[in-house]
């Protein structure tokens, strides 16, 4: 529990950094995915790794539809 809290407080902790935007819709797909394969632990991770990734994903598609 202290792991997943952890984990939850850094996600919102890299929210606030930069884009925002990107970061939070990131962290909600990220969490919902995770949450369907592997429970609440899966919604965690999910949620943190969505969070880390979405702004380099955001960049790469808008390159890729120019």
């Amino acid at each position: 529990m202290k792991i997943a809290a952890a984990l939850a407080a850094l996600a919102l902790g890299l929210a606030a950094c930069t884009t925002l935007e990107q970061r939070v819709s990131g962290a909600a797909v990220g969490a919902g995915t995770g949450a369907v394969v592997a429970g609440p632990i899966g919604a965690v991770v999910g949620g943190a790794a969505g969070a880390v990734s979405a702004p380099s994903v955001v960049r790469a598609t808008r390159r890729a539809t120019r």
